[in-house]
């Protein structure tokens, strides 16, 4: 499993015996049908299912209905994994959902086993992508079904149980931890100041005003090409292209251009994405300046940047550039005719949250 491992279960890990499974003996593969832009409805039904765009990491947050023939049905409790063919990105799909758009090649792994639950796939998620590792555009997946992934055993048969339990205490460790980093740094406090339920509440009354990105923060910048044979293992973050680990896909010790934190990236797709630490990038990305920007501030601007860049105009033939955000108009807060830091401080931090509740209830 990623990340740092408590002693105990590394000690699960030593003693478990292991087989080799051919990925194509363990699941079907199915090509997931997209919608074609001419009969997409976005508008939300209750009733409806959720729309993945091109990418497994961008989900729709309304429900939507559209014909059942682009519908991909997934049983309740028994998720399946879908992965990109051209950005190799991959994850887990617990729900029937609709994919948008009818190009770019989007498979879903369904499981051939009859015992399936979300704790095994993940496991088996986590040992598949140890062969995506370095896996990007210029890659072919067409050998994914042949590829071989190790597995636990118990009587020459996949230990699912053992799977089960060791998913349930990483979950559980990892609780603990969030716990503890929460009220270390002050996240735990969810409740509103009235300045910041008032934010709120106004939110319908306040005035907008068009900016010209260039105008606000300068020249933006463009990473330069680093190709993935050429990167060296290191400590700093690379940001290239997709959403996939909010599109840092590496991190390299190569001497590149380092970028300060504080700052907005928009890729080649015009997804925009702030940054609270230095990084590197290639030259699919834009930065932004935003440098002398408040954090909360930052990420105002970096909302209303997604939303002008964001349009669906740019893609794997008309790439956006530095000079697209040059040229980019945003719309932002006035107040006596001036840019309201004060009031998109006060929102993000309201807004900030309201998100953190639901994991500080989780966690209690």
């Amino acid at each position: 499993m990623p990340g740092k491992i408590d002693a105990s279960l590394n000690e699960k890990l030593k003693n478990i015996q292991w087989g080799e499974y051919r990925i194509g003996d363990l699941f079907h593969k199915k090509t997931i049908k997209g919608i074609p832009k001419s009969e997409e409805n976005l508008i939300e039904n209750p009733k409806g299912y959720h729309v993945f765009g091109q990418n497994i990491y961008y989900q729709y947050p309304q429900k939507v209905l559209n014909d059942d023939k682009y519908l991909t049905q997934v049983e309740p409790g028994k998720p399946i994994i879908a992965y990109t063919s051209s950005t190799a990105q991959i994850g887990i799909i617990s729900e029937s959902f609709y994919r948008t758009g009818d190009n770019g090649a989007f498979q879903g792994l369904f499981p051939k086993f009859e015992q399936c639950n979300y704790n095994q796939i993940l496991f088996i998620l986590v040992a598949i992508k140890r062969k995506f590792i370095g896996l990007g555009y210029n890659d072919s997946m067409a050998h994914v079904m042949d590829l071989y992934i190790k597995l636990p055993v118990c009587d020459g048969k996949i230990d699912f149980t053992y799977m089960d339990s060791f998913v349930d205490e990483l979950k559980a460790q990892q609780v603990d931890k969030l716990k503890a980093y929460l009220s270390i740094t002050g996240l735990d406090n969810y409740e509103l100041t009235s300045d910041e339920k008032m934010a709120l509440s106004n939110f319908g009354n306040v005035t907008w005003s068009k900016f010209n990105l260039k105008d606000l923060y300068g020249l933006s910048t463009r990473g330069k090409r680093l190709k993935s044979m050429d990167r060296i293992n290191g400590e700093l973050p690379f940001v290239t292209a997709g959403e996939a680990n909010e599109g840092v896909s590496a991190f390299i010790g190569n001497k590149v251009d380092i970028f300060s934190k504080n700052t907005i990236t928009i890729d080649m797709f015009g997804s925009a994405k702030f940054r609270n630490y230095k990084y590197g990038a290639d030259d699919h990305i834009a930065v932004v300046h935003t440098e002398e920007l408040s954090k909360f501030s930052a990420i105002f601007v970096t909302t209303a940047i997604h939303k002008s860049s964001y349009t669906g105009q740019f893609s794997y033939s008309r790439n956006f550039y530095a000079k697209d955000a040059d040229e980019l108009n945003i719309q932002l807060p006035v107040k006596d005719n001036n840019i309201d830091n004060h009031y998109m401080d006060v929102l993000i931090s309201a807004i900030h949250k309201l998100v953190i509740k639901d994991i500080v209830l989780y966690v209690k």
